[in-house]
């Protein structure tokens, strides 16, 4: 018998799943659903740092500025080097109308991947 977590009946394999069908959800612009789903797997793997990146990014995409702000952070105190989190989060903060946290974080993410995209964003001759 497949181990579950805990009284939900869910399996490993059927948060992976979940997972996957978030990332389709997403890609479809159904943010909502892809959060939905995304519950359910970290409330069972609170540590899942890609479930909290997908989930981050369709609270981004759902204009749910204050909880995709919450979960970049996450991220990033899990993964300071991890460029896109840095991106993404300045993205929310410019978002939020907060441009000196943007600026720092989209500096981070350019210092961490020369990526054109992040190099832009940091402004760096301003």
């Amino acid at each position: 018998m497949p181990e579950t977590s805990g009284s939900t009946g869910r399996t490993p394999e059927t948060h992976v799943i979940d997972f996957r069908a978030a990332e389709q959800l997403l890609n479809a612009r159904d943010p909502r659903g892809a959060v939905k789903l995304l519950d359910s797997v970290i409330a069972a793997h609170p540590e899942n740092t890609a479930a909290r990146l997908l989930r981050a990014r369709a609270f981004f995409a759902a204009a749910q500025l204050r909880p995709a702000e919450l979960e970049f952070t996450i991220v990033l105190e899990r993964e300071p080097d991890n460029a896109f989190a840095h991106f993404a989060l300045a993205r929310t903060y410019e978002r939020q109308g907060r441009p000196d946290q943007a600026k720092r974080h989209f500096r981070l993410a350019a210092a961490l991947d020369p990526n054109p995209q992040y190099l832009k964003a940091a402004r760096f001759d301003d």
